[in-house]
């Protein structure tokens, strides 16, 4: 999802009150890495990027201290991929990525630059799988991570009046047209649907209408990387439930939570080296799950 998939939104986002800073931009970011600061301490100093791999569809990172996490590759975001001297402004440390701070790779969440911003995705991911590998009980009274993928089960899809997908997650569309699942589709490139989802999709004009009025919304992790998911959550309805799907956000949860996401469908990484190694290569998920990664759901706890 692009900034201009949501331009129309500004009636809906003058209602935000109290809670307005929940929606900022990059907040979510910002709350999980000063979050990840504090739970680190001292010892964050010593970290280091041990090895970094720009995939075309994956970014990867592991730590010194062996800890790993992906994050998806923008690539259709970076216009400098089409001219090399432009290509080195987008990512102008290459070949010197390795033996970099840690905290300094924080700094690249506040730049445009979209392969900078990966990086630093995947190292927050990877940073939050140190965490959780050191600790399993990590965050039980607020959440459970339990293996698997189906995002589904504990929804009763039968009751469900309109689900909105936002990005073109083609295994979850599927799963709403076998249940019958009234939906519709907020995707940029219209080119990655298939001719019987066109009549689905919703133009930007729509959006905000549509995603204020869906009682189940699914969106992608890539919204992190582009700052558009805070705009997103604020058109939710409130008693929506709302799903976060996919590798870039397996992260600490909290600040998800606290904007009214139940779920977080993501990817743990369980062997780090052998990950990169097909990433390295042009792997997608298809080559990686369930042999060095799994497949995870991140749930929020009932009250």
């Amino acid at each position: 999802m692009k900034d201009n998939i949501i331009q129309n939104e500004d009636n809906f986002l003058s209602k935000t009150g109290p809670d307005e800073k929940l929606y900022e931009k990059g907040s979510i970011l910002e709350e999980t890495k000063n979050r990840l600061i504090s739970r680190y301490g001292d010892s964050l100093a010593n970290l280091t990027l041990e090895r970094v791999v720009i995939g075309i569809f994956y970014t990867g990172v592991k730590l010194s201290n062996g800890a790993s996490g992906i994050c998806f590759t923008p690539i259709k975001e970076i216009p400098e991929s089409v001219c090399c001297p432009s290509s080195a402004k987008a990512m102008p440390r290459a070949g010197r990525l390795k033996g970099m701070s840690v905290a300094d790779t924080f700094d690249y969440l506040s730049q445009q630059a979209p392969i900078k911003r990966a990086i630093a995705i995947a190292t927050l991911n990877a940073l939050s799988e140190d965490i959780w590998s050191s600790n399993p009980k990590e965050g039980s009274e607020l959440y459970s991570i339990v293996e698997g993928d189906d995002i589904f089960a504990d929804i009763n899809l039968e009751t469900i009046k309109k689900a909105v997908v936002v990005g073109a997650l083609i295994p979850v569309i599927k799963q709403l047209k076998e249940h019958k699942v009234p939906y519709r589709i907020a995707e940029l490139d219209i080119r990655t649907l298939k001719s019987e989802e066109l009549p689905f999709f919703v133009n930007q004009s729509d959006f905000p209408h549509e995603v204020s009025t869906a009682d189940l919304v699914i969106i992608s992790g890539t919204t992190l990387i582009n700052d558009t998911l805070e705009s997103i959550l604020q058109l939710c309805n409130p008693d929506a439930y709302v799903i976060i799907i996919g590798p870039t956000a397996t992260m600490l949860p909290e600040s998800f939570f606290a904007r009214n996401i139940s779920m977080l469908a993501g990817n743990r990484v369980v062997e780090p080296d052998e990950i990169l190694d097909v990433l390295v290569e042009g792997g997608s998920g298809y080559h990686f799950y369930g042999q060095s990664s799994l497949k995870v759901i991140i749930k929020k706890q009932k009250n």
